[in-house]
C-alpha cells in the first residue's frame, strides 16, 4: 500500500489505532496533538478560528490526546483548547502543565512548583479549559528548590479532590521520576524523543519507565519540522520562530545535519511514505506505550502524521535505521544553552 496516497484521502471520520500510557487506564489515540505550535513558537500563531479548526480536524480523524500547558502563549493556549475541545470534552484526554513562574502579564520569573503554586494553577488552568478535571497534569519542568516528593504530594491531593486523573513529569531524569513514583504513581514522562533526539535511550529515562510500567510522550518527534524534509538550508526561518535561535539549525551545524534527512527521504521513497511518516512510525516501533505528539497548523500535514500510525518497519527496516542513524553525528544541542539548564532535574 502507497502510505503517501493514504495521506491524501483519508475520511474525516477515520480512527486513529490506541496504546495504553504503561500500566494505567489511560488509554489514548497511538499518535496526540501537540498544541504549542498553535501559539507564536514557529513564527506568527494561528488565528482563533484556524486553531480552533485544526483541533477540531484532528477530533474528526480521531486523535484523543491533546497536550498544552499554561506556559504557551502564556494562558492563551489553553484558553483555545478549551474552546475547541468543549463540544468533545468526553471524547479527548487534555493534558497541561505547571512548573513554571508566570505573572498575570504572562512575565516569567523561573521555576515554581511550590504547593500552593500548583494549587493555584491548577485551578487557573480549569477554568481556562473549561473542564471539571484535567486528565493529565505534568510538571513542566523540575523545580530544584522543591522537593519532588512535596510536589508528587500535592498532585496527590489534586487526584483526591477530584481536580487532576493522572500524574506527569516532563523533562525528569531517571532518579526524579523514581522519587516522584513513589509518592503518587506516575501515568507518563514526558520528554523530546526523535530519529534525531535520542537522550532518552542512553539517560534511563526510558529503562525506568519500562521498569515501572511509565507510559512515554514524545514531544518535538519531528524535530521541530526538520525530519520532515521541509527544511534545508536556503529555508528562511522567522525572528519569532525559536529555531532561529537553536543550535541545530544555526548556518554552521544544518548543513551538517542534512545528512539525516536525506536518510530519511531514500528510505521513506522505498516505503513509498514521506519521511516525516518514517520518523514517526520509526517511533511507534520503539515501544506500545510511546506516544508521540507531533503538531501542524495543517490538515493535510495532520493527515500525513496520523497515516503514519498504519506503516509497518520491519525488523530490518528498524536495524537499517538505527546503523545510519549511528553514521550520522548531529551538530548542535537540541535546545538553547538557556533553555537547556531547565532540563534532566
Amino acid at each position: 500500500m502507497d502510505l503517501g496516497l493514504l495521506v491524501v484521502h483519508q475520511a474525516a471520520d477515520a480512527s486513529v489505532k490506541s496504546r495504553t500510557l504503561g500500566k494505567s487506564c489511560l488509554r489514548v489515540s497511538a499518535l496526540g496533538y501537540g498544541c504549542m505550535g498553535l501559539q507564536s513558537v514557529y513564527g506568527p500563531g494561528t488565528s482563533r478560528q484556524e486553531g480552533i479548526a485544526i483541533l477540531r480536524a484532528a477530533v474528526d480523524r480521531g486523535v484523543t490526546l491533546f497536550d498544552t500547558a499554561e506556559a504557551y502563549g502564556p494562558f492563551k493556549n489553553e484558553e483555545l483548547v478549551g474552546e475547541a475541545l468543549a463540544p468533545v470534552r468526553e471524547k479527548v484526554v487534555i493534558a497541561t502543565k505547571f512548573g513554571f513562574g508566570i505573572n498575570p502579564d504572562g512575565t516569567r520569573y523561573g521555576l515554581d512548583s511550590r504547593p500552593e503554586h500548583i494549587r493555584a494553577v491548577t485551578d487557573a488552568s480549569l477554568r481556562r479549559l473549561k473542564v471539571g478535571t484535567i486528565d493529565m497534569l505534568y510538571q513542566h519542568r523540575v523545580d530544584p528548590k522543591v522537593p519532588i516528593e512535596d510536589v508528587a504530594g500535592t498532585v496527590k491531593e489534586l487526584i483526591e479532590q477530584g481536580k487532576v486523573k493522572h500524574f506527569g513529569l516532563s523533562e525528569a531524569s531517571a532518579k526524579t521520576i523514581r522519587r516522584a513514583h513513589a509518592v503518587q504513581p506516575v501515568t507518563a514522562v514526558q520528554s523530546e524523543y526523535s530519529i534525531w533526539t535520542r537522550d532518552p535511550e542512553h539517560n534511563g529515562v526510558l529503562a525506568t519507565c519500562e521498569e515501572l510500567g511509565i507510559g512515554f510522550v514524545a514531544f518535538t518527534p519531528l524535530g521541530a519540522g526538520f525530519l520532515t524534509g521541509k527544511i534545508d538550508t536556503n529555508t528562511k526561518l522567522d525572528p519569532a520562530d525559536f529555531r532561529s535561535i537553536s543550535p541545530r539549525f544555526a548556518p554552521d551545524a544544518l548543513p551538517a545535519n542534512m545528512a539525516v534527512v536525506d536518510f530519511l527521504r531514500r528510505m521513506a521513497a522505498k516505503k513509498g511514505i514521506t519521511p516525516a511518516q518514517l520518523a514517526l512510525a520509526w517511533l511507534l516501533a520503539q515501544k506500545p506505550w510511546i506516544v508521540p505528539i507531533p503538531g501542524t497548523k495543517k490538515v493535510s500535514r495532520l493527515e500525513e502524521n496520523l497515516a503514519s500510525a498504519e506503516v509497518e518497519l520491519t525488523s530490518n527496516d528498524l536495524r537499517e535505521i538505527d546503523e545510519a542513524a549511528s553514521r550520522i553525528p548531529v551538530q548542535g544541542e537540541r535546545l538553547p544553552e538557556a533553555v537547556l539548564k531547565f532540563t534532566n532535574g
